[in-house]
């Protein structure tokens, strides 16, 4: 039995329409910002990616396979909820988390203000120190999609080790 397991993780979710009043969520946090992520769930792309590494390292599947968009009962789901029924599931099968780190992929919002609410809100949940949840953004350099603001993509890599 490998005693280390890494997991890769990737979602997009495009911005919703200003009328549809959506928050923008970001890795369990309300960000300030003029539109919020279209999805079924309130679309945490932050926190889609985390999971998705999360069950990919644990042999799982992903996420639509866990929580499918189909399904009324996730219909705004809040995503740190998800997530805790994913470390639920890992820990239920002798996995703990060892690190993360997630990469937001966009020109804004700058994330930088809110990286340690971000840290300090999601690394209890993965039962970890915030010195082992890295948080971090990129951008695209005005190209594609995240770069005409028309969505978000996040990445994440995490390492998980048997209990």
């Amino acid at each position: 039995m490998t005693a280390f397991r890494i997991g890769q993780g990737f979602d997009v979710h495009r911005f919703a329409a200003p009328e549809e009043g959506r928050p923008l969520m970001l890795m369990g946090c309300a960000i300030p910002h003029d539109r919020g992520l279209a999805g079924h769930s309130d679309a945490d792309v932050m926190l889609h990616a985390l999971m998705d590494a999360l069950l990919g390292a644990a042999g799982l599947g992903d996420i639509g396979l866990h929580f499918p968009d189909t399904e009324p009962a996730y219909k705004g789901a809040d995503s740190a909820h998800l997530l805790e029924q994913v470390m639920g599931d890992l820990a239920e099968r002798g996995w703990r988390v060892v690190n993360a780190d997630v990469c937001l992929v966009g020109e804004r919002p700058k994330i930088g203000p809110h990286r340690q609410q971000m840290r300090d809100r999601v690394a209890p949940l993965l039962g970890i120190p915030a010195d082992l949840l890295n948080v971090k953004a990129t951008t695209t350099e005005l190209l594609g999609f995240t770069g005409r603001g028309e969505g978000l993509a996040a990445q994440a890599v995490v390492l998980l080790q048997r209990t």
